[in-house]
């Protein structure tokens, strides 16, 4: 049974490293594809895709870019693709969803709540930059408002509920947890809901493990039975929160927009690394790995056959 399978995700580039923070970050479509393809098959069954310039690495939501990556992978995986509509957060509610009204996915990301999203003490530890807008676009973070009010995740849930996309709904602190209480009880969202509780992002919740486990008590004291958890971990916490949350019957998401490490000092040069050391922390739990199909299952999702990819 699919049931109690842990459900492994890969963000494969993401919008918050910039190329000059990692040579192996992905950022052409070929890369994007070729690192998705190689982190399902060391064992990710979703796959979480952004676009980027293929010039100089700035994240774009132009559905163009993302088209060549996305038919790429699905020729050569049966993952569960999905697609951002958060972008990045200096972007429009109307850029950022413009890849998955066109492609209609099977799971879209959600962001819960309106934050800030402070990347600019990256400055502390990255001093020289390929491309100047890097280091602009770091900077600016401290003055920056990631948007997410009610109106705007309204707005999106009806535009893409009616194309059978479900959400894997980002939950950054607490609030956001009751925001999408808020969005249930108006049955604006049904279940099984796929929460991701983001941790370690300033502007949100911290990555201690007091953090993970009050999240971990806020949404089941709200949603019950009716939601799978999974975690991720920005930065150096990254495999400690995979550890702790597979240890408490969660899922799990890796990847490059999440942790560029992978150990102490060590750039990972791929994704399937991550995906691989994620694996091997679950199972040695002795817990299974889900496949793509039974994620599908898990979650209630409409197929691949019935996206626009």
């Amino acid at each position: 049974m699919a049931k109690g399978k842990v459900i492994i995700s890969c963000a494969i580039t993401g919008a918050i490293h910039t190329p000059s923070m990692s040579e192996f970050l992905p950022i052409t479509a070929d890369e994007i594809a070729e690192s998705a393809v190689g982190a399902a098959e060391a064992g990710a069954a979703i796959i979480h895709l952004h676009a980027r310039n293929p010039v100089d690495g700035r994240p774009d939501q132009n559905p163009d870019l993302f088209e060549p990556f996305l038919k790429a992978i699905k020729q050569r995986s049966d993952a569960v693709l999905n697609l951002t509509t958060g972008g990045h957060p200096s972007m429009t509610v109307d850029e950022r969803i413009r890849p998955a009204t066109k492609f209609a996915p099977e799971v879209a990301s959600l962001n819960m709540g309106t934050m800030g999203f402070g990347l600019f003490p990256m400055l502390d530890r990255f001093k020289t930059f390929k491309h100047e807008w890097e280091q602009v676009a770091l900077e600016a973070s401290r003055d920056l408002v990631f948007k997410n009010t009610y109106a705007d995740i309204e707005r999106l849930l009806g535009i893409l509920t009616p194309l059978g996309t479900r959400f894997e709904f980002e939950c950054y602190d607490t609030s956001h947890l009751y925001n999408l209480k808020y969005f249930l009880d108006r049955g604006l969202v049904k279940a099984p809901l796929f929460i991701q509780t983001c941790f370690g992002i300033l502007g949100g919740i911290g990555s201690h493990p007091d953090d993970v486990m009050h999240m971990k008590r806020t949404a089941d004291r709200l949603f019950g039975d009716q939601y799978e958890w999974s975690v991720l971990g920005a930065g150096a916490r990254q495999m400690s929160i995979v550890a702790m949350a597979a240890s408490m019957g969660g899922n799990v998401r890796v990847g490059l927009e999440d942790s560029l490490w992978a150990g102490k000092g060590r750039l990972a040069q791929t994704n399937a690394e991550q995906v691989t050391i994620a694996r091997r922390i679950v199972e040695g739990m002795g817990l299974e790995v889900a496949t793509p199909d039974e994620a599908r299952e898990i979650l209630d999702l409409k197929g691949a056959d019935r996206t626009n990819i």
